[in-house]
């Protein structure tokens, strides 16, 4: 067998410190415990082989050992070997090493305490919403219908067909728990036949089959607060699908999703503030003047002032969005884009030759096209 075996089944190389090997086989055994992966054999294979690397690799002496001659050292009695086949007995293997710590995140307490108690906490719930912006200025609430689960009206929540009713499990014998061995050390690990009840239905419910509830749906109402953006989500506690056997429902996560406006966007970076194009005139930039101006609540007049440049930013304060933590509101900003106009008259153009004609540096100001000019002068000059 190849000398990285037993690192790469641990995740971690060959110079891998005794903490890297540590924290690495905790991460592994929480996630591919037997008693969070009921009935997965791959699963508890692959337990058994994390539990073996670790307890090679936790030990100095056999890491030694391992890293000389390779696994060959410790199969049939090998070098180093002593127990269990081939790996030292108790837990010499596995020294500096918390078993309490591993015991209390999976279990809720310590290794060798008392039996595991089945969790029935529903399950959390998505649900997607869209909605305007218009809505999303100004808050809304919406009602919404969700799948759930209700007691079984045939057997009433027992789960047994009536006129029968659930027995002692026959493996765990009502306790809830089977103990298992794991290479070396015992545990204890919620009985696979009853799933921690303790009672085995011979005779399940036909409506529910055994369950004690059944699917169905219900409404909720659900406020969306004003200024909510794109992506943004609400968290309903205990709205989600109900728990079994008197445990705590789960939450329902609302994702807000909102449509795209015709005529603003807001800013990603300042999401209070919101943006459009103003198409005006040439009349109306050169000139300046008022125009109206669309917000998400109405119509507003606009001053634009005299010689108003293609690009120019007017802001309309006080128009934008709500901000979703406070009662700030943002501004509205308006780019101009000045539009050339087309299919002009025959008098309409010889108004614009005549402007043509009688415009000269002197009278008539050309920020950009002077400044243009200039550079050309300076490049030729």
């Amino acid at each position: 067998m190849n000398n990285k075996d037993l690192y790469e089944t641990l995740g971690v190389s060959s110079s891998a410190s005794d903490e890297d090997i540590k924290k690495a086989y905790r991460k592994l055994a929480m996630k591919y415990h037997p008693d969070r992966n009921p009935d997965n054999k791959e699963a508890e294979e692959k337990f058994k082989e994390i539990q073996k690397a670790y307890d090679i690799l936790s030990d100095s002496q056999k890491r030694a050992t391992y890293d000389q001659f390779g696994s060959a050292a410790f199969e049939n009695g090998g070098a180093g070997t002593g127990g269990f086949g081939g790996f030292g007995g108790g837990f010499g293997g596995a020294q500096g090493f918390d078993f309490g710590d591993i015991f209390s995140q999976m279990f809720g307490g310590a290794a060798g305490g008392g039996a595991r108690q089945p969790n029935y906490q529903g399950q959390d719930l998505q649900y997607q919403v869209e909605i305007s912006l218009e809505e999303a200025a100004s808050g809304i609430r919406k009602q919404i219908t969700i799948p759930t689960y209700e007691e079984c009206d045939v057997c009433h929540g027992s789960g047994a067909k009536p006129g029968s009713q659930a027995t002692t499990c026959s493996t765990c014998r009502g306790s809830g728990t089977v103990h298992v061995r794991q290479a070396i050390f015992q545990i204890q690990q919620t009985c696979p036949k009853c799933h921690g009840s303790g009672k085995e239905i011979k005779d399940p419910c036909n409506k529910c089959h055994g369950e004690g509830r059944v699917k169905t749906s219900k409404t909720v109402e659900v406020n969306i607060p004003a200024g909510i953006d794109d992506g943004q989500r609400i968290r309903l506690t205990g709205e989600g699908e109900p728990g079994m056997r008197g445990a705590p429902s789960g939450d329902l996560y609302i994702h807000v999703s909102v449509r795209e406006h015709k005529v603003f966007h807001r800013d990603p970076n300042a999401p209070t503030d919101l943006h459009c194009e103003l198409p005006i005139s040439f009349a109306i930039a050169a000139l300046g003047g008022e125009v109206e101006v669309p917000t998400l609540d109405g119509k507003v007049k606009l001053n634009v002032p005299e010689g108003t440049q293609n690009g120019k930013r007017l802001r309309v304060k006080g128009k934008g969005m709500k901000s979703v933590r406070s009662s700030l509101v943002g501004d509205l900003y308006c780019h101009v884009v000045v539009e050339t106009p087309v299919n002009l008259t025959e008098r309409q153009k010889e108004l614009l030759r005549e402007f043509e004609n009688i415009s000269t540096p002197d009278n008539v100001q050309t920020p950009k096209r002077k400044g243009f000019m200039d550079k050309l002068k300076e490049m030729f000059d």
